[in-house]
């Protein structure tokens, strides 16, 4: 079997299923196209019905039209519950879903890349808009790193400061046994210089006196 005539198949079994579902008056029917998203089918149809009777009806529908059109019997599962049916149709899988599960567990986001006509003629459905939640937790996280980074700063500064004060108390250190050594060395010849001032001031003290005392003597003898 060439790509074509597989394709032309496909073509076929989707249009058999969307006239099936249309038949029983399903709900927000929408095809995809997932052939670049899996190997294992080619078209994935998702419609929507109002209760588990309606449900239950459309999958039995479309699998006896999907089985008179000469495609085999597929398989289907969830036909119990009723809330949400899947019916396997090998290239074709439908899902059958009542509006509650359908908008929670939203498969438009998974399977809704590309979208495909219902029928011949029909306009074009827009791709489903995918919710993205990312940007916001990353902006979380840069803003926490750069209040984290802060801190990380302000210790990096009080850690310089100790250095500084070292090193400076290390440099004044050798000044200070200088200014320390330089008084004893200075206090020697001032003493020296003291003793010769008080020498002189003797000799002319006693100069003044010899004259005196010889007067004295004279006198008395």
């Amino acid at each position: 079997m060439t790509e074509v005539s597989e394709k032309k198949d496909v073509q076929k079994l989707q249009r058999i299923v969307v006239d099936s579902l249309e038949d029983v008056k399903a709900q927000d029917i929408a095809v995809f196209n997932t052939e670049h998203l899996s190997a294992l089918f080619e078209r994935v149809i998702i419609a929507s019905g109002t209760s588990n009777r309606q449900t239950k009806a459309l999958a039995s529908n479309v699998r006896d039209d999907v089985r008179d059109g000469g495609f085999g019997k597929p398989r289907i599962e969830g036909e119990e519950n009723g809330e949400w049916i899947i019916v396997d149709c090998g290239s074709v899988v439908v899902h059958i879903m009542q509006p509650t599960i359908r908008q929670y567990y939203h498969l438009e986001e998974i399977w809704g890349d590309k979208p495909v006509r219902i029928k011949l003629g029909a306009p074009l459905p827009k791709a489903a808009p995918k919710v993205v939640e990312i940007a916001e937790p990353v902006a979380k996280k840069s803003a926490r790193s750069k209040s984290t980074a802060k801190p990380v700063a302000e210790k990096s500064k009080a850690s310089d400061q100790p250095k500084r004060s070292t090193t400076a108390s290390s440099n004044k250190k050798p000044v200070a046994q200088k200014t320390t050594s330089n008084p004893k060395e200075l206090s020697k010849p001032v003493a020296k210089k003291v003793i010769n001032a008080k020498t002189p001031a003797k000799k002319t003290a006693a100069k003044k006196t010899t004259p005196l005392k010889t007067a004295v003597r004279q006198t008395r003898s």
